[in-house]
């Protein structure tokens, strides 16, 4: 069994939403899930895992929240929410991963606005993707 984690922020709740259904998605497919926040996994040691999904809404004009993770070699997802814009940010999020040593095990999911049953399903076929 994988063990895997889901680790967000979320403003208004649309990327929470989404990180659950990601959560629920692994859980089908047997990975053993521990869903936090970004500030809950401050200290996370991300060795101790086998997979890694992020998820971040755009912030500001297309640029997310700052923080950092040791990511060489550990295989991730990215996904999130945006309101406005391209969803450019998303690119750059990939781009920094990959930079970090990451290895993308699907391409990152971005969803407008609050997620609808289409999108949700969307968010566990990407946790699926993981485990």
């Amino acid at each position: 069994m994988k063990k895997t984690a889901v680790i967000y922020w979320s403003g208004t709740g649309n990327t929470e939403a989404m990180a659950n259904a990601v959560a629920e998605g692994m859980k089908e497919a047997g990975a053993d899930v521990s869903v936090m926040t970004a500030t809950e996994a401050a200290s996370l040691d991300p060795s101790t895992y086998d997979g890694l999904a992020f998820g971040c809404p755009a912030m500001g004009s297309e640029v997310l929240a700052e923080s950092e993770f040791q990511l060489s070699g550990k295989s991730i997802v990215l996904f999130g929410s945006y309101g406005w814009g391209t969803g450019e940010w998303m690119d750059y999020w990939k781009d920094d991963a990959v930079a970090s040593g990451a290895t993308l095990a699907a391409d990152p999911l971005i969803l407008n606005g609050s997620p609808d049953d289409a999108g949700l399903t969307q968010c566990k076929e990407l946790g699926k993707v993981l485990a």
